[in-house]
């Protein structure tokens, strides 16, 4: 049985409706007995103990695998813990089985200076060339920085650093929403006209181009700003991957109202030109709800959209809940 959830402005480009599995709760929680060798400290660290949340997700091999962030216990307060990035796998797509340490995490590495000690955090993956490419935030606890790594086997990470080059490359940057065409049960980085595309900032959303998905230009301005009297109004950040569809380019966004608290919706930009919007729902499609949405360390109340897979002919979207918590929606398959 699901519980029904709003469809973003009733638009019928948009995906959806989304529905809670019964019955509501979330699908990962913290982990207080989860231990990591951590290279950066040199000690064993409960790296899961405090938060578990935002992530992103891919199907491979039959199975959703769930990238998550996690927060250890050394700081108190938002931002002042570790981050890393654990994996979850399922069959289902809503019932996870964690593995015992994280993949992605601060490391004696090229990457030290981004990462150190605020941790990985907010992963986004895509598919290309038969690999993955994930999108993530790297914070030093002074600058936010939307960085990108690779893999073939979702365990084994190579960082390439800041996504950003030039003078953005100090400036504060975060979530990478990169374009995707669907293939079956999968979400793969799609080329138009001959470049990759991908939305992100935080407070307002921008476009970005690039050759390899891994080095990224910006384009000129910024593309979606919050609305006043919305339930953005205050900021808007990419979601999940974009989906490229007939009627155009679906993306899932989040947004902050004046209360604090943070909402989905939708938004459809021009298949031949990303950067040009056509629609825009006015009513989030997901938003805080359940007692575990709205308490936690975010007390606001949370739904931060990150993850989107089409899997067995059904929409699975996957959300941080309070910056604690993680919770999903499904639908069925429409795009």
């Amino acid at each position: 049985m699901m519980l029904a959830l709003m469809l973003a402005g009733a638009a019928d480009w948009a995906i959806g409706p989304f529905l809670r599995p019964e019955p509501g709760s979330p699908i990962l929680a913290p982990n207080a007995t989860a231990v990591f060798e951590c290279p950066m400290r040199g000690r064993s660290v409960a790296w899961e103990s405090d938060n578990v949340f935002n992530p992103c997700a891919v199907v491979r091999g039959g199975r959703v695998y769930l990238l998550y962030r996690a927060e250890d216990g050394s700081g108190a307060g938002i931002g002042e813990h570790t981050s890393r990035i654990g994996l979850a796998v399922s069959r289902d797509g809503i019932h996870f089985e964690a593995r015992p340490t994280p993949v992605l995490f601060p490391a004696e590495d090229g990457a030290k200076e981004f990462e150190w000690p605020g941790g990985c955090e907010d992963p986004r993956i895509v598919e290309a060339d038969g690999g993955y490419v994930l999108t993530y935030t790297g914070w030093n606890r002074k600058t936010a920085r939307l960085e990108v790594a690779t893999s073939r086997d979702l365990i084994h990470w190579v960082k390439h650093g800041p996504a950003l080059s030039g003078a953005l490359r100090d400036q504060w940057s975060k979530s990478g929403s990169i374009v995707t065409r669907v293939e079956g049960d999968h979400l793969v980085a799609a080329r138009i006209k001959g470049r990759y595309w991908m939305y992100w900032g935080e407070g307002t959303i921008r476009v970005a181009t690039s050759d390899d998905l891994i080095s990224w230009t910006p384009v000129d301005g910024g593309v979606i700003s919050p609305q006043a009297g919305m339930f953005d109004a205050t900021l808007a950040e990419p979601g999940p991957a974009a989906v490229l569809t007939e009627r155009g380019i679906v993306f899932i966004y989040n947004g902050k109202g004046v209360d604090g608290s943070y909402s989905a919706g939708q938004i459809l930009f021009d298949r031949d030109d990303p950067d040009r919007v056509l629609d825009r729902t006015e009513t989030p499609f997901l938003k805080p709800e359940r007692a575990w949405e709205r308490t936690g360390q975010y007390e606001a109340g949370t739904v931060f959209t990150e993850g989107l897979v089409h899997f067995k002919g059904k929409w699975i979207l996957y959300y941080g809940a309070a910056d604690s918590r993680v919770g999903c929606a499904v639908a069925v398959g429409r795009r």
